[in-house]
């Protein structure tokens, strides 16, 4: 069938794009469109064209198979001209979605109808460029230069209704597209429209000034909101063809940076991470009803995010009173997800929740999720008290953060229906879940735990049994490095800032202040049983415990949050610390970041060499969306590719002359350099 199909049917000729399964603006699209404007520029039958999408959507924007590849002629700018230097009018009827190279197709056009439940946006920043084929040059004389500069640098699509308001569309359709589309023509051709090339329209300056230094402070070294604003601007100062020039010099410029390829890599990962081997013909079982062990933060927040997804839930707690206090505070979260608009009143009153504190209440659930104190002891009980009421074939998740899932497992009749699901707090809100699979696990909980994912919203990763699973295992390695330099002389202070300056939102001390030193005091407890006669103790954070200074929640952590939410330096805090050092040595802002990423890329690749991340786009992922890693660096396996792994390798040989006990390279590391590969040449190895 052809990706494009042409008919004329009194005076209207239909271009429909059929290219599914989102209408992508392929090579094969790209022609079809063009060889369509030529026969519908030499078709005495037809007056005017109307462009639409066949299937589900509009168009999708570019065809992400064709990313990195050289473009091919016709090349999308030049479609686009064409559509808009047309002798006829064209009309894009847009539905469903409408983003890139979509919208930049219908901004060509004359004329635009949407129908209702449509979403128009350009989000090219999100992948490190912005709109190539004039959407910063065409979309500025449709809705002013602050509406269109705003829209292109933050990359969120906007409703039909919106697209309306702003100048963006011409007509609200309403029903089905193809027949919103032709009634529209139908009244253009009554009114004599002719063509109206958006290119001809003038575009009035406007001072962008305060957007420029708002996107300066969040961007954090993001080079493409910024360069995006430069192309809108230039639509205001210079003439429609050299705009267009200066749009594509800019975005050029942006194909050849490494941020580019970080984020073309966090796109693709984030697609492949579902796509595991073993669940790809495994139906998956049917969850309607869910149960949450535990009404803390992490269980009320847990079963938020179950409600929000349309599921029944039940929350077990202790006694009354715990249970009424998970009751207020889901009521609470879904408060602010009202308020915030990502939930409608009627969908909230069709919601099915009770907090109760009888486990015989959980006998009709297809699913529960423990969510309750970090003991072993304690998880094994509740396991084995879901096991005694549960039916036959329900699964028994773990939302343990460390603790091994086969040992919990052993607690049930039932291991085969035992899986971690590891969400990351807050729960409702946090996107990443790890799916930890234990040795006993059936595949069809493995698929039913990702479509689970799926259907509230969250990216899931597969992990094996360890401590610490992915994130943490790794975690724990890269704070132990953090902690060296400020035993060696380091401020915390100037750690956070280094790290900060790498594009994190928090440096270490920072986050250990939001979680709470109590929660650290404990896990340096466990950790402390197992510790090495070589392990290095920071018992500076074991002198802030003591004295109270638990964080944010207390008020004073390594921060001061008594004057400032953000927290300023504590010269009281600074004086505890000084007295755990064991040297007085300064470190550069650089060698903080090389020490700190050296850490997490030598205990990740261990993590993929013993099988706990099936790949390296794994750990990408798990870091992208649940340890705040930059996403414009594509994830700290992509980076270290960037680097250069024998770079890598060559900075932990040199911090092991001084402590070759916790700088030990990874063998997997070591074998990557030998043979000049890379972590990507494992990605591309698990694809095949």
């Amino acid at each position: 069938m052809d990706p494009v199909r042409y008919d004329v049917q009194d005076r209207i000729a239909v271009i429909t794009v059929a290219n599914p399964p989102v209408n992508a603006l392929s090579h094969a699209v790209r022609a079809g469109l063009w060889d369509a404007m030529a026969r519908f520029g030499d078709d005495d039958a037809a007056d005017i064209a109307v462009i639409l999408g066949d299937g589900r959507l509009f168009i999708g924007g570019a065809d992400i198979s064709e990313f990195g590849k050289p473009p091919v002629d016709p090349w999308l700018p030049e479609v686009v001209n064409r559509i808009e230097a047309c002798a006829k009018p064209v009309v894009a009827a847009i539905h469903g979605t409408a983003l890139g190279g979509g919208l930049e197709v219908a901004l060509g056009c004359h004329y635009r109808l949407a129908v209702p439940g449509t979403k128009l946006g350009l989000p090219e920043v999100s992948l490190g460029i912005l709109p190539g084929a004039g959407g910063t040059q065409r979309t500025p004389r449709l809705v002013g230069l602050a509406a269109a500069a705003k829209m292109i640098t933050g990359g969120v699509p906007v409703s039909a209704e919106t697209a309306l308001e702003m100048g963006l569309i011409d007509r609200l359709g309403e029903g089905d597209v193809r027949a919103a589309g032709r009634a529209y023509a139908e009244d253009l051709l009554a009114q004599g429209a002719g063509p109206r090339p958006t290119g001809a329209r003038d575009v009035a300056g406007a001072d962008l000034s305060d957007l420029r230094a708002d996107l300066e402070r969040k961007a954090r070294g993001q080079v493409a909101p910024l360069t995006a604003l430069d192309a809108v601007e230039a639509a205001a100062r210079l003439p429609f063809e050299e705009g267009l020039a200066e749009e594509r010099r800019l975005f050029r410029h942006l194909m050849d940076t490494p941020q580019r390829a970080g984020l073309i890599h966090a796109f693709f990962a984030e697609r492949a991470v579902s796509k595991l081997p073993g669940i790809a013909d495994v139906a998956p079982r049917d969850v309607a009803d869910v149960a949450v062990i535990g009404g803390g933060t992490m269980g009320s927040g847990i079963a938020t995010s179950a409600l929000l997804a349309g599921l029944r839930v039940t929350l077990v707690e202790r006694d009354g009173d715990a249970a009424e206090k998970a009751r207020a505070t889901v009521a609470k979260n879904l408060d602010t997800a009202e308020t915030r608009g990502k939930l409608d009143a009627a969908s909230r009153a069709a919601m099915s929740f009770d907090a109760v504190t009888d486990y015989a209440a959980l006998s009709d659930a297809d699913l529960a999720i423990e969510a309750v104190f970090e003991s072993m002891e304690v998880k094994r009980e509740v396991f084995g008290r879901l096991d005694a009421v549960m039916k036959p074939g329900a699964i028994l998740a773990t939302n343990t953060s460390y603790l091994d899932v086969d040992t919990i497992a052993a607690a049930t009749s039932r291991p085969a229906d035992v899986i971690g699901l590891h969400f990351f707090s807050p729960a409702h809100i946090m996107k990443l879940l790890e799916v930890v699979v234990a040795d006993a696990t059936a595949p069809e909980v493995i698929a039913t735990a990702f479509a689970l994912a799926k259907r509230m919203g969250k990216i899931a990763v597969r992990a094996g049994v360890c401590d610490g699973f992915i994130g943490n295992r790794i975690l724990s390695h890269y704070r132990t490095a953090a902690d060296h330099m400020v035993l060696d002389g380091a401020s915390p202070y100037q750690i956070d800032r280094a790290i900060r300056g790498f594009g994190f939102a928090m440096g270490p001390y920072q986050v250990s202040d939001l979680a709470g030193l109590d929660i650290g005091y404990a896990t340096r407890q466990r950790k402390a049983a197992d510790a090495h006669p070589r392990d290095r103790v920071p018992t500076f954070a074991d002198a802030l415990y003591h004295a109270g200074r638990l964080g944010q929640k207390s008020g004073a952590g390594y921060y001061d949050y008594s004057e400032d939410r953000k927290g300023r330096e504590d010269p009281e805090a600074a004086r505890l610390i000084a007295e755990a050092r064991t040297g007085e040595r300064s470190f550069t802002d650089a060698e903080i970041v090389r020490r700190y990423m050296a850490a997490m890329i030598n205990e990740a690749a261990r993590v993929v060499e013993d099988g706990i991340a099936a790949r390296p786009l794994d750990v990408d992922v798990v870091f992208l969306h649940g340890y705040g890693f930059p996403r414009h660096r594509g994830g700290p396996m992509h980076w270290a590719d960037a680097q250069g792994l024998d770079r890598i390798l060559a900075d932990i040989r040199a911090f092991a002359e001084d402590d070759d006990h916790f700088w030990r390279p990874a063998p997997l590391l070591e074998r990557l350099v030998a043979e000049g590969a890379d972590f990507a040449s494992l990605n591309r190895k698990a694809d095949t």
